[in-house]
């Protein structure tokens, strides 16, 4: 049976440090989720949940002032008839 991280790091805890060390490190841990120790914060796993949040690009270039020339412009009378009435050809 395959031990969660969490309980792998307890034991770690209590093999390297004594019962009073302990003690010291779940009071500062208490601390620090209590907001009482400012300069430590909790790690964020906001950007764990939601990595593609505010993520975009901008494209470098400027939006068009113009419409594009006709020869350029791609529009439903260069298709195909069977695409322009709607119908997807078979292969």
């Amino acid at each position: 049976m395959s031990m969660s991280k969490i309980s792998r790091f307890v034991i770690w805890i209590c093999s390297k440090f004594t019962k009073v060390e302990i003690e010291q490190i779940i009071v500062g841990l208490s601390d620090i989720l209590l907001n009482r120790n400012p300069d430590v914060k909790p790690k964020d796993d906001f950007k764990e949940k939601y990595p593609n949040y505010r993520d975009f690009a901008v494209d470098p270039l400027p939006p068009l002032t113009e419409p594009l020339s006709g020869k350029k412009r791609l529009g439903s009378e260069r298709l195909p008839a069977t695409l322009s009435r709607g119908r997807v050809p078979s292969r």
